[in-house]
């Protein structure tokens, strides 16, 4: 997008005018959720992560593309299977002055795998997002060397999702305050975190400008940064075509028209990389039998959900992997909307009057679900939704290697990095954390275990896509669709676009 705010501005400093740049400038994105916390080593949450990601900045970090970038590093290369070369840039500060050095780096690394690194043996809920990171130490004065314990060519595809912190200031004010306290090297620094209304930023007149290749480099464009919290749609739609926030995410899918209507908004969309499915209970009574999976799969119209609920904003999926997913497998045989073939498959198995049965879900997902269970009940799968806590059916259906006692779960999981290793291995290796249906398949489990540690870059796809075939026979899931993120856009913004992996970077967004 045009940077009009520069040119105008340009052109006003040829005539001897003040600048906008001079004049405060505010924006504020409507968010859905408030932070958890403003410790970047202390959640496993995506609204968290975009939040701190306008404060800290990470060794590597990727443009709205999805392309890896260095960030704070200048360069790096992998030296052998197992190691890698991060060399850091001079020249970057914290927000209160201090040098950002590789010890920083080191650290950071160190404090979000080391087992109780936390303090009070508490240890990073990210340290899996780092797999087999075994060592971290500074050579050369400003390299940092990271060794892993088995070759995992994930590593730099990770990278940005974990920023780097100051280690004088975590030593300074602990964990505790870590949560309330930033002291980042990013392009905006906190001025108030008002816990359930906003959070406060202002722009960091220091930054280094971040990465190299994603231009312009320098500080923010805006003065000051607001993300206001408004978990209600309607409320979000409200304030952004009053003009009150410029940028509101989860912009639903009613609303779109009325926004592209409007004078003062416009939408933005981006390929999403979060894959819904419906969990089928595998111990169970019923759907140990595959003709019952198979039953559900064809009972349901994906094309009609997307067209009429998601307003056409998703795209369709035979397998757990997003359209865009590295090693995703294009030719998985779809299983077609038949409702006839349904309940033939059901008698089959026995079940010649059909079957009553209930799927779990959150608040969130409620409407879809109902429209889901809709035409399963059509195809004689008398279905019941069932609203519950999000933590209470993580308790239920996602307890590593407990029982599950539910029938269906309709459900997501998210992939920011788009590599199948953060989704296909957490929902479909036998036990795993994300394996709500209780899939266990030791075919899968090898193809999976074997991909994650293969260098060669068509061999791992290869595995994945032969994973996803075997998967999709199997059937533990309905893999339903991925969504479209969509934005609401005030017409007054220049410069920002939307990002797969749900970043908000405000650092090169302008108000013109």
């Amino acid at each position: 997008m045009k940077r009009t705010s520069l040119l105008l501005s340009a052109a006003l400093l040829a005539v001897g005018a003040t600048p906008p740049a001079a004049i405060a400038q505010e924006l504020v994105v409507g968010f859905t959720q408030d932070a958890n916390t403003l410790d970047p080593g202390n959640h496993r949450n995506r609204e968290t992560e975009t939040i701190i990601r306008n404060m800290y900045d990470g060794i590597l970090t990727r443009d709205s593309s999805m392309n890896i970038l260095p960030e704070i590093a200048e360069s790096y290369n992998q030296v052998s299977p197992t190691v890698y070369d991060f060399r850091i840039k001079d020249g970057i500060t914290f927000h209160d002055g201090s040098a950002l050095t590789a010890e920083d780096v080191r650290f950071t690394l160190d404090r979000l795998t080391r087992e109780g690194a936390l303090g009070n043996d508490q240890t990073s809920p990210r340290q899996s997002l780092l797999g087999p990171v075994s060592g971290v130490e500074v050579v050369d004065g400003n390299t940092v060397r990271v060794t892993l314990s088995e070759p995992w060519p994930l590593l730099p595809a990770m990278l940005p999702f974990n920023e780097v912190v100051s280690k004088s200031f975590v030593e300074s004010v602990g964990t505790e305050g870590m949560a309330t306290q930033v002291n980042g090297a990013g392009p905006f620094k906190l001025v108030d975190w008002r816990k359930g209304d906003s959070i406060i930023m202002e722009r960091f007149d220091d930054y280094y400008g971040g990465a190299a290749g994603i231009e312009p480099v320098g500080p923010a464009c805006v003065e000051r940064v607001i993300f206001k919290v408004i978990p209600e749609s309607a409320s979000r739609v409200a304030a952004l075509l009053a003009g009150d926030v410029h940028i509101i995410n989860e912009l639903p899918a009613f609303a779109v028209e009325q926004v592209e209507a409007s004078d003062t908004a416009t939408v933005m969309t981006v390929n999403g990389t979060r894959s819904f499915f419906i969990a089928m209970n595998l111990e169970g009574d019923v759907f140990d039998d595959p003709k019952v999976r198979q039953a559900v799969a064809h009972a349901i119209d994906k094309d009609l959900i997307i067209d009429k609920i998601l307003g056409g904003n998703a795209a369709a999926i035979s397998g757990i992997l997003s359209p865009d997913a590295f090693g995703k497998n294009t030719d998985l045989p779809a299983y077609e909307y038949d409702p006839e073939k349904s309940r033939a498959l059901l008698a089959e198995a026995g079940y010649p009057d059909g079957i009553e049965i209930t799927m779990d879900t959150t608040g969130a997902y409620k409407d879809t679900a109902e429209a889901v269970a809709s035409l399963m009940t059509r195809a004689g799968i008398t279905t019941k939704v069932a609203v519950g806590e999000a933590a209470l059916l993580t308790e239920k259906w996602r307890t590593e290697g407990g029982e599950k006692s539910g029938d269906m779960y309709f459900t997501s999981w998210g992939n920011g990095s788009l590599d199948p290793q953060g989704i296909f291995v957490p929902t479909h290796v036998t036990d795993a954390r994300g394996n709500s249906a209780g899939y266990a398949n030791p075919e899968v489990d090898s193809l999976l275990d074997a991909a994650s540690t293969e260098v060669d870059r068509e061999k791992r796809a290869g595995m994945y896509q032969e994973a996803e075939a075997i998967a999709n026979a199997d059937l533990p899931y309905i893999y339903l669709w991925v969504p479209q993120d969509i934005y609401g856009v005030s017409r007054r913004l220049s410069g920002w676009s939307p990002s797969p992996d749900s970043r908000i970077n405000l650092h090169d967004a302008c108000l013109d």
